[in-house]
């Protein structure tokens, strides 16, 4: 082999196995409602297995982030969420490293069809460029990651036909995939859009399902080998074409006020929500061409009103809304494996072998993940209380821990020492 030929073939071998290394090291951001694969579950390892008294270390206190009940999303060094200031509804980017602010961005209108309980819900979507995010009344905002600056803006009454305002206003949080935006806005042009992120035009919209929208948040799913959107109204649950927004299945489920977002696997879409209406699980087949979606299992018990199921290897974790009591339930058969009293009506997050459960009321509990029964491994109360139930999801990202309350945004430490 010539000398210089096989220098260069060492270079060019060199940088596919620098780029490869590059891939794989990189972190996958948490860019989302309940992270990129909308699971719930950080794929952080090295966690403490076990919580000291009080609980982990406090890193940093974030304050003056506006009323409401937003969650948060990552990219590089930017946090984001959403707030309730004096003049309106506000997007905001925060610093990761100390939780100073970096710019805020105005959505829409503040306040709330519940005065008891005001604010934005939803949790904002970035893609490393733009962040989008929906205010409480429908108000749909593109920024740039960078400034802050509007790209795009949407109104989910005055673009897509929407006429009714949820009782607790909109709180599905966009999902971003690929080139395209999906949102839930409800009524009878169609309950599920597809915007060009880049742009914000309508590619389409579900003519043949056009229930109100709900709380839920849409997911993605690869049934038979058919990426489809999944979706959950107050009156069925179903499966969209992500090319042209045909509904490719859909079943019967009646509900009320349904919020949870739905978890999929190997053909099986789970859903859980309050008001009496528990658990529900659809096997979805094709069969000629066409899928069609079968009721397997029907649990009233499991009822899960705004906290979120975690799927976890065959068994998916759940607060119930009665007392509050975790719930290990059987993915497939829908079979309770165990119940017990935790830190009461809670939000799920998971990660490295353990769930973290927070309580409405404040309590914060590390529980080891098993289908052999309850296993606490240490809590703690949460400082800085509003008077509000502190409903937004725990999150977990970058070997943190991430709890959001109204004005105040905590982030503890979970890494072990080395």
């Amino acid at each position: 082999m010539n000398k210089n030929f096989r220098k260069k073939v060492i270079c060019i071998l060199v940088i596919i196995l620098s780029l490869g290394t590059f891939v794989t090291a990189q972190v996958i951001e948490w860019n989302q409602w309940r992270g990129p694969n909308r699971d719930a579950i950080a794929r952080d390892s090295d966690l403490l297995q076990s919580w000291p008294e009080g609980g982990p270390k406090l890193v940093w206190k974030a304050t003056d982030l506006g009323g409401g009940f937003s969650g948060v999303s990552f990219w590089g060094n930017r946090i984001f969420t959403m707030g309730d200031m004096e003049d309106g509804s506000y997007l905001l980017c925060i610093n990761k490293a100390d939780g100073k602010p970096l710019w805020s961005a105005r959505v829409g209108q503040a306040g709330g069809n519940d005065p008891q309980r005001p604010g934005p819900r939803c949790t904002p979507a970035t893609d490393g460029t733009r962040v989008i995010t929906v205010g409480q009344y429908g108000e749909l905002l593109c920024a740039d990651i960078i400034t802050g600056k509007e790209l795009w803006s949407k109104s989910y009454q005055n673009d897509f036909g929407t006429t009714t305002v949820p009782r607790w206003n909109f709180s599905a949080s966009p999902l971003l995939d690929g080139d395209r935006v999906i949102c839930l806005p409800g009524g009878p042009k169609g309950s599920i859009v597809a915007l060009n992120k880049e742009n914000g035009e309508l590619l389409w919209q579900t003519e043949e399902v056009t229930d109100d929208a709900s709380y839920s948040s849409v997911i993605i799913g690869e049934i038979d080998g058919v990426r489809q959107y999944i979706a959950v109204t107050d009156a069925r649950v179903f499966g969209v074409n992500p090319t042209d927004g045909n509904v490719l299945w859909q079943a019967p489920r009646e509900a009320r006020n349904v919020i949870p977002t739905p978890i999929y696997r190997d053909g099986i879409v789970f859903i859980s929500s309050g008001y009496n209406a528990g658990c529900h699980g659809f096997k979805i087949t094709k069969e000629n061409g066409s899928f069609k979606a079968e009721q397997i299992y029907d649990n009233r018990s499991v009822a899960n009103q705004h906290g979120g199921s975690i799927l976890v290897e065959d068994h998916v974790y759940v607060s119930i809304d009665q007392g509050g009591v975790l719930t290990c339930v059987e993915f497939t058969t829908g079979e309770v494996a165990w119940q017990d009293k935790s830190v009461g009506k809670a939000s799920l997050g998971y990660a490295d072998g353990h769930l973290i459960i927070r309580s409405e009321n404040g309590s914060v509990a590390l529980v080891e993940v098993t289908p052999t029964g309850y296993k606490e491994k240490g809590r703690f109360e949460q400082p800085d209380r509003s008077k509000y139930n502190s409903w937004p999801h725990p999150v977990i990202s970058g070997g943190r821990l991430y709890l959001r309350d109204q004005e105040v945004l905590l982030c503890y430490e979970l890494k072990t020492s080395n």
